[in-house]
This record gives C-alpha cells, structure tokens and sequence, in this order.
C-alpha cells in the first residue's frame, strides 16, 4: 500500500497544534486535554485541548464585538474569502483526508468525497455573499419600504463525529459568508478534522481574528454555548436526544435553533426493481461508513415476490466487502467509532434475534470492527425496526402491497430521508407523496447530499428547518423591515 504524503507547507494541522490547544482569538493552551485515538489501530495521535464553559464565554464575548465590523464588510470581501479557503482546502487536500481517515475511521474515498464536498460548500457559501436579500414592499406615496436579511450576530456550532468536515463546514461558511461570527464545537472524538482544520484553514484564508472560535468540549461547553446570551442563534447536527435538549434549552434562551438529528430513513425496493441495482443501493445506504450516518438506509423495505432473493443477494454482498483498516485502500468498511457505539449495534442485533428476525450474515466483531450484517424479516415492535442503529446493518422487511409499504415507512417518529426503487415511476411517486419525510429519493438510496439543496429533516429528524443552497440563507440571517420617508408624518397627538 502507498500513501500520499502532504508536504509540509500543504499540512494544516503540525505537531504543535496536537499538544492540547484551541483556537479563540488565536491558538492558545487548553486547561484540560485528551488524547486523540485511532479506532482502526488504537494509536495515539496527538493530545486535543478542551473547552470549559468560561472558554465558550470569552469567546463569545470577543466574537460579538468582532462581528460588528465583520457584517459592514463588502460583499466581495467575504466571497473572496470563502474562494481564498476552498483554495487552501484544496491545497491540503491530501493531509485533511488522512486526518478523516485516522481519526474518523473514514474509508480513503468516503474521505476524499466529504473533503470536496466541503470544498463545495465553500464555494456555495462565497455565492451567497451576493445574493439578493431582501423585498422592496408595497407602500404608499413618499414611502419606501423594505424587507431585508440582517446577519444574526453570533452563531454557535455544535457538530458530530460521522461527516466531522463537511456537516460542521455546511454551517460554518454560511454563516461566515453572510456576515456572523461563528463559535464551532466539534464532537471531541474528531475533533481535529472536525474542528482544528477549521481553525487553521480561515486562519491561512485571512479571516479577521475573533470571528471564529474553535473549542472542542463535552456536554458543559455545548449547554453553555447553547444559552450563552451573546450567541443569537444554535445550528446543531446530532442525536435525537441530544437535539431535543438543545431545543429546549435554546427555546427557553429564546434563541433561533436548526436541529439536524437522527433517522430511521426507509428504503423501498418494489416486486419490479432490478435485483443487482437494489442490492447496491441497499448496501451503500445501509453500510457506507459503517452506517454511522443519519441518513443510513435504516429499514429496507421489499416487496414479497422479491424478498427472499434480495435476502440471499444482500448477505452475499455483505460477506464480500473487506473489514479492516481503512487507510488500506481496498477496505470497504472501517471501524465504528467507540466501544460504546459497538456495544449499541451489538445490543440491538441480539435484542432483535431474540425477537425473531434471522440473522442472513454478520453479527460478528472483533475490537472496533463490526461485520456487515443483515438482518432478514424484521417487524414492527423489534429494536432493529423501532431503534437508529447507527452501525452496518441492514433491516429487510417484506411488505404486500402500497398500502403496507406506506403503513410501515411512516410507523416512526423520524422523518429525515427515504427512496424508492421500481422502473414504474408512477408508483415510486404515489408512494413517496405519502411518506412523511424532509428529503425524497425515487431510484436511489437514503444517504444523498449535494450542497445546493435545502437539507432537513421533520418529526424527531429536526425541527422543519434546512441548511444547504438558497435555504441558508433563511437559517443565517433574519427578516428586519425598514421604511424610508421623506419627511416625518405630523400625527394627531
């Protein structure tokens, strides 16, 4: 195996950043730290600082004042900037992809695809700069009144482990691009790629200090970002459980709060699907980085003339795909990312058994590594069915009929993603219409994202708000009326 390695001038992260800093109006020492492990091999990388909640309060205290300047700033400056990050991704495009790798557990070309799909980001937020934003309004004579999109002030980032760059950079641009100051809070379990790659690559863009601020942290510093009374507005990406005590917590704080949280995303193959197509979409949805993405194809869906086909190809599939470390370039499926999280996939597939699903293959590990597995006619009631895995299993159903198919889609309280496949696609369509979900695919599977679309999810998949594309801007900036006149009317009293 060969690797490519970035010259030194192309690293964003070097060896003194790895010795417990964090980065609020520039790099400094961090009072607490943590070592940064390698799920594939269990190896040391370096040491992350963390943030405590009177970190998250200095810093946005300082980024408030910054983001005074930084919202009268011209247009073409923030786009430039934005176009001068995408520059220096790409130019350390190879060392954030082995970051993604070593300490994400990302496979090399899910890491590439979440780096220039970051890239993307950048340069959707630089065209947001210059977009319109604002109504002239109807008015009477001598009045002119308007409708404009204000920056929000301070915006706090809350983002996740599984997409680490890409899901915390979809908020940070944006935010940056339409005139905030941003406090970033990666997961600390990735929190260089997540969250020092950041910090260094605006910093080389040239990115007025105190603008962003990247603090690492456990659950003190997310509450106390979450009601800090200088950040405006919350964009957090994560659990389901989490998410509702941010909501709650922000609610109460009074703050603006967008919430992308978990699924349990339907895939539905009808009796009609080609059978080499669907088990391909199947287990790219269902397995691709280990199912540790909430828009994993959760439940699998089949028709019943072609259930046990699919079963049988499905888990040949999975007993084909290479398990190990995913520096290696021919593995399919790395590790999960923590212990904690194995023993949940592992809980719910032997819960499941019990319950009566069969097991078509996998439901093995060893260390972090967890086989794919199908599981083979799951129902309503079992974990498999009712619970977010979050790890490399498939859950097949049979279904008879539209009917049934719609009845358990909907049997969830989540609602982020879900597809169907079938040539007829005017069946695929009338199903889908009937799904409640934020995001739709006919002849694909669940996990989709293209950064020029609006992405959210409904129910307990989010809060109905969406980031990505022209949708940023409503999550970024908020509405302020203006009214112009040419001299002050004389009223009554």
């Amino acid at each position: 195996m060969t690797t490519t390695v970035p010259s030194l001038e192309a690293r964003l992260i070097t060896g003194e950043r790895l010795s417990g800093t964090i980065y609020s109006a520039g790099w400094r020492e961090a009072k607490s730290a943590s070592d940064i492990v390698e799920p594939a091999t269990g190896n040391v990388l370096g040491r992350i600082g963390l943030a405590g909640p009177e970190d998250i309060g200095r810093a946005s205290a300082v980024a408030v004042t910054a983001q005074r300047d930084w919202a009268s700033v011209s247009y073409e400056e923030r786009a430039k900037l934005m176009r001068n990050a995408a520059s220096e991704l790409e130019r350390s495009f190879s060392d954030v992809v082995e970051w993604l790798v070593r300490e994400s557990g990302s496979t090399r070309g899910k890491a590439a695809f979440e780096t220039q799909l970051s890239i993307k980001v950048l340069h959707q937020a630089s065209a947001l700069a210059s977009q319109p934003q604002g109504l002239v309004l109807p008015a009477e004579a001598g009045r002119t009144s308007l409708a404009r999109r204000r920056p929000h002030g301070v915006v706090g980032v809350i983002s996740p482990f599984n997409f680490p760059l890409y899901l915390a950079m979809r908020a940070v641009a944006p935010a940056l691009a339409l005139g905030n100051a941003v406090v970033l809070k990666p997961d600390p379990r990735t929190a260089v790629c997540g969250g020092l790659v950041f910090a260094a690559l605006f910093e080389r863009a040239g990115l007025p200090a105190g603008l962003l601020h990247v603090l690492p942290g456990g659950g003190e510093a997310g509450a106390a970002l979450v009601t800090d009374p200088n950040v405006a507005m919350i964009q957090f990406t994560g659990s389901t459980k989490a998410g509702r005590l941010v909501g709650e917590s922000a609610s109460r704080h009074l703050k603006k709060v967008s919430l992308e949280l978990g699924g349990k995303n339907t895939l539905i193959i009808l009796k009609d699907a080609d059978l080499d197509l669907a088990v391909k979409n199947a287990a790219w949805g269902a397995w691709l980085h280990q199912g540790q993405i909430c828009m994993a194809s959760g439940r699998i869906l089949v028709e019943a003339p072609l259930f046990d086909t699919f079963v049988e190809a499905l888990a040949e599939k999975a007993r084909s795909l290479p398990v190990g470390n995913p520096a290696d370039p021919d593995v399919a499926i790395g590790p999960i990312i923590n212990k904690d999280q194995l023993n949940h996939i592992d809980r719910v597939v032997k819960m499941s058994i019990e319950q009566g699903a069969r097991l078509a293959a996998g439901g093995t590990s060893e260390d972090l590594f967890y086989a794919p597995s199908v599981l083979s006619d799951v129902r309503p009631g079992m974990a498999a069915f009712e619970e977010e895995i979050f790890g490399p299993v498939a859950c097949v159903t049979p279904f008879v009929g539209d009917a049934e198919a719609v009845e358990l889609a909907n049997r969830t309280e989540y609602g982020l993603s879900a597809a169907v496949i079938s040539p007829d696609i005017g069946r695929a369509m009338a199903i889908g219409d009937r799904l409640r979900t934020g995001i739709l695919h006919i002849n694909d599977q669940t996990v989709n994202d293209e950064v020029v679309n609006p992405f959210g999810g409904v129910g307990a998949s989010g809060n109905g708000t969406s980031i990505g594309g022209a949708s940023s801007i409503d999550e970024f900036t908020h509405w302020q009326w203006l009214t112009i006149k040419n001299t002050p009317p004389a009223y009554p009293f």
